[in-house]
C-alpha cells in the first residue's frame, strides 16, 4: 500500500548548509507566480502620481515645485510602484521591504504634515500658483498628492505586499532623507535672499521664526516621523499575509 497523499504541503525549508557555509532560502527553489491584479493596481498608482506631479510642475515653476517634500516623495512613489508593477507582472521577487516601507513613510508623513499643519493656513498654501489652466486643476492635483496617493499606497502595502519584511533598525535609517531635505531647504533659503518663496513651508521659515524655533519644529517633526516609522514596522510584523493561499482540494497550494 502507498501512503495517503497529504492534504497540505507546508512551505519548503531552507536548503541545508554546505561545507562553504552557504544556505539557500525556500523562495529560491519555489517558483513564483504572476500577479496581474497587483501589477495593474501599481501601474495605475504610478500613473496617478506621475500625473499629479506633472500638473503641479506645468502650472508653476518647475524648480520650485520639485523642491517640495510632497512632490519628491510622490516621484519616489511613482518609481517604486512602476518597478513593483513590472516585478509582479513578470513573476519576480518584490522589492525589499526597506524600500517600500521608506516610500510609504515619506508619502504618509507628507500627507500628515499637510493636513495637520498646512491645510487650514490662510492664504492656502499652493505648490503651483501659476495662472495657467483651470482653477480647479491645481487643488485637484494637491488633493491627489496629499490624500489619494497616501491612502492608495497604504492599501497596496496592506493588501498586496508580503508582511514582516522590515526591521526596527531601518526606522532610524529612513530618517536620513528627511534630514537631508531639511538641510536642503535651509540652504535654499539662504541662497534666495529677498525672495518671497525662499522658504517653502511656513514652519521652516527662518526669517519669520528664527533658527531656534525652526530647528525645534524640525525636531518635533523628526520625532513624529520616527514614531510613525516604528508604528509601520510594528504593523508590518502584526498584519496577516495577504498573499498566503489556502490549500486546494488536491492538497497543493494554488
Amino acid at each position: 500500500m502507498t501512503a495517503p497523499i497529504r492534504r497540505y504541503i507546508p512551505d519548503l525549508p531552507a536548503l541545508p548548509r554546505t561545507r562553504l557555509g552557504i544556505s539557500a532560502p525556500a523562495r529560491a527553489v519555489v517558483p513564483l507566480i504572476r500577479r496581474p491584479v497587483a501589477a495593474a493596481y501599481r501601474l495605475a498608482l504610478a500613473l496617478l502620481a506621475t500625473g499629479a506631479v506633472l500638473v503641479e510642475t506645468l502650472l508653476g515653476s518647475p524648480s520650485r515645485v520639485l523642491s517640495y517634500f510632497a512632490i519628491q516623495s510622490a516621484v519616489l512613489l511613482a518609481v517604486v510602484m512602476l518597478t513593483s508593477a513590472r516585478r509582479a507582472w513578470l513573476a519576480r521577487h518584490p522589492l525589499p521591504g526597506a524600500v517600500t516601507g521608506a516610500t510609504l513613510l515619506y508619502v504618509t508623513m507628507a500627507a500628515l504634515a499637510h493636513h495637520v499643519l498646512l491645510a487650514d493656513t490662510t492664504p492656502r498654501l499652493a505648490m503651483a500658483d501659476g495662472p495657467a489652466g483651470p482653477a480647479w486643476l491645481e487643488p485637484l492635483a494637491a488633493h491627489t498628492l496629499h490624500t489619494v496617493l497616501p491612502v492608495a499606497a497604504l492599501l497596496d502595502w496592506l493588501l498586496l505586499s508580503p508582511p514582516a519584511r522590515t526591521h526596527l533598525r531601518q526606522a532610524a535609517t529612513w530618517l536620513l532623507y528627511p534630514l537631508a531635505y531639511l538641510a536642503f531647504t535651509l540652504a535654499r533659503g539662504e541662497l534666495l535672499p529677498g525672495s518671497p518663496i525662499r522658504y517653502l513651508y511656513p514652519f521652516l521659515d527662518v526669517v519669520r521664526h528664527g533658527y531656534k524655533n525652526v530647528l525645534a519644529n524640525a525636531l518635533i517633526l523628526g520625532l513624529a516621523c520616527y514614531a510613525l516609522a516604528v508604528l509601520l514596522v510594528a504593523l508590518d510584523h502584526a498584519r496577516p499575509n495577504p498573499l498566503r493561499r489556502r490549500p486546494s482540494k488536491t492538497g497543493f497550494r494554488l
